[in-house]
């Protein structure tokens, strides 16, 4: 099951600032599951949610 990247935010935001965190915490208040990862290879933060199974 792959994730879906809903949204990719630089990982190089003001110290006290955590956009990827707060659109996740939104999505999830709209009953999405998304969760907040690092992707290194291109230094940011992506919020992903679970992918669907597809035949």
């Amino acid at each position: 099951m792959a994730e879906k990247v809903l949204e990719r935010f630089p990982a190089g935001s003001p110290r006290g600032s955590w956009p990827a965190e707060e659109y996740a915490a939104r999505r999830r208040d709209q009953g999405e599951a998304a969760t907040v990862v690092m992707d290194l290879k291109s230094d940011a933060f992506l919020v992903v949610v679970p992918g669907r199974d597809e035949d």
